[in-house]
């Protein structure tokens, strides 16, 4: 299975932008999909996972009300649609695919290539 990344881009502070990542192959109902991002110089941070089969979601603290995480289960796709955008949010967003429920991007062993997310003031 690969995951492919797509929908960063430009945006001014206040917007919204709505990633999404494409499996090649089927996720389990066991399976987890995360958003984590990353900042050059910066460790990956995680932004939100869902379980693949409950829907069942998490955010960090950062985001929470302000970006919703969810799955099409028909086209394997998991998306991320970020509203409010601040300029703290821009970094490289990559999306990831777990056996287990965690936010450690440590027990995440499936990425995607990343995308970037500008955030102008």
């Amino acid at each position: 299975v690969q995951l492919q990344a797509s929908g960063g881009g430009l945006v001014q502070a206040g917007g919204s932008l709505r990633l999404s990542c494409a499996a090649s192959g089927r996720i389990y109902s066991s399976g987890v999909m995360a958003w984590f991002r990353q900042v050059s110089g910066k460790e990956r941070e995680f932004v939100a996972s869902i379980r693949w089969g409950a829907g069942t979601t998490v955010y960090a603290d950062s985001v929470k009300g302000r970006f919703t995480i969810s799955r099409e289960k028909a086209e394997n796709t998991v998306h991320l649609q970020m509203s409010a955008l601040k300029v703290e949010d821009a970094a490289v967003y990559y999306c990831a695919a777990s056996s287990t429920w965690d936010t450690g991007p440590l027990n995440y062993k499936l990425w995607g290539q990343g995308t970037q997310v500008t955030v102008s003031s």
